[in-house]
């Protein structure tokens, strides 16, 4: 009969053993322990009897290296206290308020798992990961953007224009302004020149308030014209880039949490006055982790002593409407022929058979690609084939009014589209497309082209492959071929 004996009773068992004559080595072996386990027990044993053979704690009696309780302490009222800061912050306050013994970062990250201040399922970044870009001096590069969640108590929000130094993370604007047009940046932009003067490049976004990059009307807008006349280089991001101004947009997280988070102000100049106060405090006297736990001035402060502050070149505030001047690039609309392709500066471009018969409007851009629209929509795109210096000066005139959209013209035979998408028209077929399957559309056949249309719109276009000679009984049979008589 098997009996089964527990995890003390076997330890027992093998204790007795040894006390009764037999060699350590050879009880170890048959229990399949350790020579130094088995020692353990006997060492147990004899100082606490039966009880001392029960599973303890592995956790040690001591740890010299622990965090005081008054440190952490210490560190869990800065946590709650300022929940946006991060270990390296807290380390840095600690060290500030001459706390000893002073806690590593990593010592300081586990103590806020412990007091689930941290989520510890969140992934942490290596050091090493790290790619930090900035330039070598100030004044250098600005990066400027505009941010919003500014909330007044009867329920409006303001925006934010802000302006922040590359390589010191020097605030140079934090204007608010109840929307974000051209006017109101652009005097936040010569507000922070007058103050901290010209930089030599300022980087933004593709936001219509500092580019026509992507609007209708190609030119040059009111804040391309004061980078232009203050000798200021105008840097633009790739579309869908936000990480190309990372810093900015860092700073705007640090302004969200730090000083918009639960705050509602009374009125524009309330919340303008504030924000000048929190604005000169993160730029004086708050340590910023990216550039070595100092004051952003410290760094700034570099360039005023290196160099007198420029002339800024001022605008006039009643001036005409500006009128941008005459670009070198524009647009000019052409009629797609039944091949697909439009004809420019005697090289032709494909645009797609689809579109026969349409208006679209090609653009040559700097880089020397010719972009093709259709409704607005890019519909193509080439490099160009011609040579600069023949682009005739009909290619720099203002696009002419759309033309109307020509008539369809032929005679016109009906047919049905089978499943596969296509139709036949003397005894060839001819794709029309999966989504007018089992639809009917009309045929044309104009000179040596067969079109295809569906509820009067040209859908497809494509050259004549079908025998002249037949053609006559398709025009004969134009609802299509006959059914055929039943049999009795």
């Amino acid at each position: 009969m098997l009996v089964e004996l527990g995890l003390v009773e076997q330890r027992h068992k093998a204790v007795l053993e040894v006390l009764g004559g037999l060699t350590v080595v050879e009880v170890a072996r048959r229990y399949g322990v350790a020579r130094q386990t088995l020692h353990d027990w006997l060492r147990r044993y004899a100082a606490s009897g039966l009880s001392g053979l029960v599973d303890r704690s592995c956790r040690p009696a001591t740890c010299p290296h622990q965090m005081p309780p008054q440190v952490e302490a210490r560190v869990i009222e800065l946590r709650r206290a300022h929940s946006g800061w991060g270990p390296h912050m807290l380390k840095h306050q600690l060290e500030k308020g001459r706390v000893e013994p002073l806690p590593s970062r990593s010592s300081i990250y586990r103590c806020l798992i412990r007091q689930h201040l941290i989520n510890p399922t969140q992934r942490r970044r290596r050091r090493q990961d790290y790619r930090r870009w900035e330039r070598s001096r100030s004044m250098e590069l600005w990066q400027m953007d505009i941010m919003g969640g500014v909330k007044l108590e009867d329920g409006h929000e303001l925006k934010i224009v802000t302006g922040l130094d590359d390589h010191s993370r020097f605030c140079v604007s934090a204007m608010l302004v109840p929307r974000a047009t051209a006017r109101p940046v652009c005097e936040a932009l010569a507000q922070a020149m007058r103050r901290h003067g010209v930089p030599d490049q300022i980087l933004t976004d593709n936001g219509k308030v500092f580019t026509a990059r992507f609007g209708i009307a190609k030119g040059e807008v009111l804040f391309d014209r004061i980078c232009r006349e203050n000798g200021v280089k105008h840097l633009l991001t790739a579309p869908s880039s936000p990480t190309t101004t990372g810093k900015v947009e860092r700073f705007h997280k640090t302004i969200r949490r730090e000083f918009l988070e639960g705050r509602t102000f009374a009125s524009l100049e309330a919340a303008q006055a504030e924000l000048d106060t929190w604005i000169a405090w993160y730029n004086t006297e708050r340590p910023h982790q990216g550039i070595g736990m100092v004051p952003p001035d410290w760094r700034f402060a570099l360039a005023a002593s290196e160099a007198s502050l420029p002339v800024l070149v001022e605008l006039e505030r009643e001036a005409e409407p500006f009128v941008p001047a005459e670009p070198l690039v524009r647009r000019v609309q052409r009629l797609v022929g039944g091949n697909g392709r439009i004809r420019l500066v005697g090289f032709q471009y494909h645009v797609g058979r689809f579109l026969a018969g349409e208006l679209v409007e090609a653009e040559i851009g700097e880089d020397g690609l010719i972009s093709i629209f259709h409704r607005g929509v890019l519909v193509a795109t080439h490099a160009r084939q011609h040579p600069p210096e023949k682009e005739s000066a009909a290619w720099r005139r203002r696009p002419q009014p759309r033309r109307a959209k020509p008539k369809l013209v032929g005679r016109p035979v009906i047919r049905k589209v089978d499943p596969s998408g296509a139709i036949s028209f003397a005894g060839t077929a001819y794709r029309v497309g999966n989504g007018y399957k089992r639809k009917i559309v009309e045929v044309r056949l104009v000179g040596d082209t067969v079109e295809i249309s569906f509820a009067g719109k040209l859908v497809r276009t494509h050259a004549a492959r079908h025998e002249k000679d037949k053609e006559h009984g398709a025009f004969s049979n134009q609802a299509g071929r006959p059914r055929k008589p039943k049999t009795a």
